[in-house]
């Protein structure tokens, strides 16, 4: 049940990932005298990208103004704790522990992680019928098999799912194979009816554990922004950067600055939230217009008491795919707490920010009464997600869309006149769509403007 777990088991032979002592340093550096070098940076976004780079600047002699739009920092790493527990809307897993950045910075956060066992798992049916593991497993295995192979029948206009049908027809409609789709695909990257059938499995790996937040992703912006200037509630809606200053027009008002770093998300920039004087090179806008972005929705839920089995994870095959097909036991790792976090992928998770709370339940309720009864209770109280139509997203992480190209994401990436910078995850070629690759992107381009002066 991995995110990325279908990559990181099809795939074989890829290079350990190790932590360069660059980022050893950035991440473990210690209070310092810091001389100031005249520069001024205004960096766009206090999430982890943002924050990163604006950490970094101003341990190295520049002065620095965080623009956030939001009442409070984190962005896409947002963390709700009304229910008494963390609940994180956005990143909740630490990807492989081994060499990854946010192990280390996870830790000097104060953020607490437990092991997700993956091995620890039901598969029910409709009906209730409980699925034997041999038959679970089989599939699964001949699913990475799949995917090691599908990608020599991919076509550059065509999306994984148009060459599944087509290879596989009787799969696409097999209840079991629509969990495994949802799930282990379109989870990790996409709408599979836009998911490149020839990049579907671009992306790096680090090995290790996959570890989940217990107490709050959002312990890592925090940590970051100490003694940071950030300027909350400041909506960006202009940059123009013709000039020798960069003017930054926010709530009706102009700063400027040396350079700006702009950290918002792809979803964003895809809304033309924010007017670029002169335009963005064609490159770059050809880049946002090319890649994808998914939409993944959480909901978690309470009870008084707990009526489900005591394993990690309960999967469900419903015959609409990408609709609450699996549901993470937080008793595991929070054993007070009687809850159950679920999950709805791509259109889907589109279809229920139209829908009202109560309207959810009843879904989510329907798959569990199927499962466990009619008499089981009904949930004391639930909090959601709404990613898509989230102003300061409109999404939740990039992918590997049709028509998009690996150079792309370096595009996205790309300054323009050592003045306008860019990072993200959906700027980082090997780590996109991941919460180390927006740290990643963060410390990059920190580290082109340290060497511009």
């Amino acid at each position: 049940m991995q995110r990325r777990k279908f990559i990181k088991d099809s795939l074989t032979g890829l290079p350990a990932i190790v932590l360069t002592e660059s980022l050893l340093a950035s991440a473990c550096k210690k209070e310092a005298i810091v001389t100031p070098n005249g520069k001024t940076v205004i960096v766009i976004g206090a999430g982890i990208s943002g924050l990163a780079a604006a950490k970094k600047l101003k341990e190295n002699g520049f002065n620095v103004v965080v623009l956030e739009s939001q009442n409070k920092i984190g962005r896409r790493l947002r963390t709700d704790r009304t229910l008494g527990l963390a609940f994180d809307e956005g990143a909740s897993w630490i990807h492989g522990i081994t060499g990854n950045p946010i192990t280390a910075l996870a830790q000097q956060a104060g953020m607490n992680t437990a092991l997700t066992d993956d091995d620890s798992f039901l598969s029910y049916d409709v009906g209730g019928a409980v699925r034997s593991d041999a038959v679970f497993s089989q599939a699964e295995d001949e699913l990475y098999t799949i995917l090691k192979t599908m990608i020599k029948s991919g076509k550059v206009t065509q999306s994984f799912e148009t060459v599944f049908k087509s290879l596989y027809p009787a799969k696409a409609n097999d209840r079991l194979w629509k969990f495994f789709l949802s799930t282990y695909v379109t989870f990790d990257t996409g709408d599979l009816n836009n998911l490149s059938s020839l990049l579907y499995n671009e992306g790096e790996e680090f090995g290790g554990e996959e570890r989940i937040s217990t107490n709050g992703y959002d312990t890592i912006p925090n940590y970051l922004a100490t003694g940071l200037t950030i300027q909350l509630n400041q909506r960006v809606t202009k940059i123009e950067y013709a000039d020798t200053n960069v003017k930054v027009e926010h709530n009706a008002t102009i700063s400027e600055a040396d350079y700006v770093l702009v950290t918002v998300p792809l979803g964003v920039l895809k809304n033309n939230s924010i007017q670029f004087t002169p335009a963005l090179p064609i490159a770059k806008q050809n880049a946002i217009q090319k890649v994808g972005m998914n939409c993944v929705n959480k909901f978690l839920l309470t009870w008084n008491t707990a009526f489900w089995d005591d394993v990690h994870y309960i999967s469900y095959t419903p015959e609409i795919r990408d609709k609450f097909n699996y549901f993470l036991n937080v008793r595991k790792f929070h054993p007070t707490a009687n809850a159950l976090m679920t999950f709805a992928y791509a259109d889907y998770a589109r279809q229920t920010e139209t829908m009202t709370d109560a309207q959810i339940i009843n879904e989510i309720m329907g798959h569990l009464k199927d499962i466990y009864g009619t008499g089981i209770p009904a949930p004391t109280v639930m909090v959601r997600t709404k990613w898509q139509t989230n102003e300061n997203s409109f999404s939740a992480y990039s992918y590997t869309a049709v028509g998009t190209e690996m150079r792309h994401f370096d595009d996205l990436a790309e300054e323009i006149n050592d003045k306008l910078f860019f990072a993200g995850e959906h700027t980082e070629t090997d780590y996109f769509s991941t919460a180390h690759g927006a740290y990643l992107s963060g410390i990059r381009e920190a580290d082109k403007l340290i060497a511009l002066v």
